[in-house]
């Protein structure tokens, strides 16, 4: 059986993705498609790390990720393999993670900030989508999330957005823009603008794949 078609969504903090995501999604049945997110392989931070340690704590690089377990996991989709997987909760303490089961599907979806860097994944892309929006744009989205969502003090987002956010993705994500097979800019707040662009790319996809 031929593997997978594995597509590649790659996109900075405040760029949409996840949006784009669950609008992509809408367009396939459950057993048509897959998601793995970068996210759900953070390597866990020390258990003494103090509260104050963890907000000047870099999230935002390569390293802090588990990018041979990453791999492994891919590579087990990609053989029609199931895989299981703790859910990532974002420091979320006295929180009892999900274990996620993964199916794989004729479509497999790859997400996350270093999927380009880590180049044993961006290899085997079929398909590279590139997902951005102008600063100030991806720093208000950034900033609604952080304070709202997850409780983060103003002071604590701009020091992190300044200091890790905005080097990590002009080192780790920026340079591999130009290998992209699409290049989406996600500046827009009507949904029914990206819900057109991801039903374009379905129809490409289901003709193609499906």
């Amino acid at each position: 059986m031929n593997k997978p078609f594995i597509i590649g969504i790659a996109g900075g903090s405040g760029s949409g993705k996840t949006f784009f995501l669950k609008c992509f999604l809408k367009h396939f049945s459950p057993d048509e498609v897959c998601l793995v997110s970068q996210d759900d392989y953070y390597k866990p931070v020390p258990p003494d790390m103090t509260a104050e340690e963890n907000k000047l704590f870099n999230f935002d690089l390569p390293d802090t990720i588990d990018h041979e377990h990453f791999e492994d996991d891919i590579h087990q989709l990609l053989n029609w393999n199931s895989i299981q997987k703790t859910e990532y909760l974002f420091n979320k303490p006295g929180v009892t993670p999900r274990i996620l089961e993964i199916k794989p599907a004729p479509i497999l979806i790859v997400e996350g900030l270093f999927i380009l860097h880590f180049r044993k994944i961006a290899d085997q892309l079929n398909l590279k989508i590139f997902i951005e929006a102008d600063d100030e744009i991806a720093l208000e989205r950034r900033l609604k999330r952080d304070l709202l969502e997850r409780g983060y003090s103003h002071d604590d987002v701009m020091y992190k957005w300044m200091n890790h956010v905005v080097p990590a993705y002009k080192e780790y994500l920026l340079p591999y823009k130009g290998e992209c097979d699409q290049v989406i800019t996600n500046n827009s707040h009507v949904a029914e603008d990206i819900i057109c662009v991801t039903e374009d790319i379905s129809k490409e996809l289901r003709a193609k794949v499906l």
